[in-house]
């Protein structure tokens, strides 16, 4: 680390490296060169002596500063997430920065890190660190330090994970469709532009022999120039793709789903899934029409973008989120949770490819309930939320390869009624991710008619106005408002048909599901679960009124915290309220 914080320190100092080196050199003393390098040497050599860290059984405590010394100190019980990065510098030094999130550090954007880690050792600390997610919280008397094994890493049990998702080279088509190569390219540029490099294009020979040209010319030259720029940007954005998303793999171990991902700075993401709420399936227009999205985790204390899938084909976004939202017991046994039920009656459960612990052999409704026992359940669970698939433990399933996928299923998700499970059972643990929606009516149709066209009314009655007053004005002004409306018509019909909702109830193994759709040229699929709602809000704005139409706010702590039913049939709001939380209206 004494290597590496004076490098690191370096690189974020650079414009104020090369401002002191043209000072240097325009007055001729290149002691102003040196003096600012040597402070930044110096001041990142100091965070090596002065910073100090203990992982103790019952707090992760870091000591550093020294002007002003601080002291964090973090419960481990509260420890949600564990971050594990390694940019080039660190992999070749073996050395890795662990970031510890607690949920209120998320928030604020602040991580606790643990800086200079042995690498080797990273990976044990971390499944030490987020221990406490597997089971019932240790009391403090009980906790003991970490053992360490012989490499100095801390031994710890593993539990074996299955894959839910990862990365193919061929996904880095689809990173040109969205905008992240604009905004790497726009302040490159907007920063040339303020250093004078906008003068020097313009007031070039060849502008100049452009501006002189024909209209051919003019037009070719304005091709060419966009041509360039949409090379550019798509260069910008696969290079960003590969370099974040590079090698990416999701695994699931019933307990907590590991990220993996980057090709320069590796990154590894740990995060428990007991704070699972639900998952977001962005589609904006340019990754819809190219049947493409991306997918993003509800979760209540952390990032509330947490994406677990960037840009992909849409059969992959549905694999890794059917997985995701599945019950906690059918996901522990590594199932694909693609569900089918054949006409004759007999449910399948996925592919023995996507079954690992178990065979091929289909069993009929006869097989054995095996009661679940052990459960654990969620401490921050809606005081009248049903009882969730995903919120209780259950330790009487055996992954043994010998028993049918039936028959694991049976056991895996039967009530300790030993109530046998129903085809709808079956299906309704999948069906967040792709339940068909609930459409708004006509008067949500005439609302996104109504704004859509509306400018183009407002261009339209100012020539009027225009005309009248006997102003005079060229006839081509008539295309403001003319050409608009084709793009505005199919606009509003599109942003109609990406809105609905609907509500999926609760079964034995699974909550009740919110699931609501909206937007067209940034449309996102949110699936919330019930639990998760802590409050709820019916909006109305005075043309909604006019309109029969309300607005529905859930409000959650997991996520973005607020997702909106938009422009549901004023009747219909109290109707999903009741649906999706029972009880919670009262009397109005």
């Amino acid at each position: 680390m004494l290597l590496v914080h004076p490098i690191t320190e370096v690189v974020k100092f650079i414009p104020v490296l090369i401002g002191s080196v043209i000072l240097g050199t325009s007055s001729g003393n290149h002691v102003w060169s040196i003096i600012p390098i040597t402070l930044i040497v110096g001041f990142a050599l100091t965070r090596w002596f002065t910073t100090t860290y203990r992982v103790g059984p019952t707090h992760v405590e870091l000591r550093t500063g020294l002007v002003q010394r601080k002291k964090l100190s973090v419960p481990r019980s509260r420890i949600r997430s564990v971050d594990i990065e390694a940019d080039l510098l660190h992999r070749v030094l073996g050395l890795a920065v662990l970031a510890i999130g607690t949920g209120q550090q998320a928030d604020s954007g602040e991580k606790f890190k643990l800086d200079a880690l042995n690498a080797r050792v990273v990976p044990q600390l971390r499944t030490a660190l987020l221990a406490h997610t597997a089971g019932p919280a240790v009391q403090d008397e009980e906790r003991t330090e970490l053992p360490e094994n012989a490499d100095g890493g801390f031994a710890t049990a593993r539990t074996p994970a299955h894959e839910i998702g990862h990365w193919k080279p061929g996904w880095v088509r689809y990173a040109p469709l969205s905008l992240t190569g604009f905004a790497i390219i726009a302040p490159i540029v907007g920063v040339a532009f303020q250093y004078g490099l906008g003068e020097i294009v313009f007031r070039s020979d060849a502008v100049r022999n452009v501006e002189n040209g024909s209209a051919v010319v003019l037009a070719i030259a304005g091709a060419a120039l966009l041509l360039t720029v949409v090379i550019v940007v798509s260069v910008s954005s696969c290079a960003h793709y590969l370099a974040t998303y590079f090698g990416l793999r999701v695994t699931d171990n019933g307990k907590t789903m590991q990220l993996r991902h980057g090709l320069f700075t590796t990154r590894q993401i740990t995060l428990d899934l007991a704070r699972l709420r639900g998952a977001t399936v962005k589609e904006p227009l340019l990754l819809r029409l190219a049947a493409a999205a991306q997918l993003e985790a509800i979760m209540t204390g952390e990032n509330p973008r947490q994406k677990i899938l960037p840009q992909a084909p849409r059969g992959a976004i549905e694999h890794t989120l059917s997985h995701l939202l599945a019950p906690k017991a059918l996901r522990d046994n590594g199932f694909s949770t693609t569900s089918k039920v054949a006409a004759s009656g007999t449910r399948q459960f996925g592919s023995p490819a996507s079954c690992p612990g178990t065979d091929a052999g289909a069993r009929s409704d006869a097989a054995p309930n095996v009661p679940a026992t052990g459960r654990e359940t969620r401490s921050d669970k809606a005081p009248n939320g049903p009882t969730t698939g995903r919120e209780t433990q259950s330790d009487a399933v055996p992954n043994n390869p010998a028993v049918g996928t039936e028959a694991l299923f049976e056991a895996a998700l039967s009530t300790p009624a030993q109530r046998p499970i129903t085809t709808r059972d079956a299906q309704s643990y999948s069906a967040p991710g792709s339940a068909p929606l609930t459409s708004h009516g006509p008067a949500a149709r005439r609302r996104r008619y109504t704004r859509a066209l509306l400018p183009v009314v407002v261009a339209a009655v100012v020539l009027i106005g225009s005309s009248l007053a006997g102003i005079d004005y060229s006839p081509w002004w008539w295309l403001v408002p003319g050409l608009p409306i084709p793009i505005a018509i199919a606009l509003a019909e599109d942003r109609y048909r990406g809105l609905g909702h609907t509500v999926l109830p609760a079964t034995a193994t699974t909550p009740t599901w919110l699931i609501t759709r909206s937007g067209s040229l940034d449309r996102e699929r949110d699936c919330l679960e019930a639990p998760g709602v802590i409050g709820w809000t019916v909006r109305q704005t005075f043309f909604q009124r006019r309109a029969g139409l309300a607005t529905v706010v859930a409000a959650t702590a997991a996520g973005k915290k607020r997702y909106s039913v938009v422009d549901i049939p004023f009747d219909a709001a109290w109707e999903l309220i009741e649906a999706v939380a029972p009880g919670q209206l009262g009397t109005r």
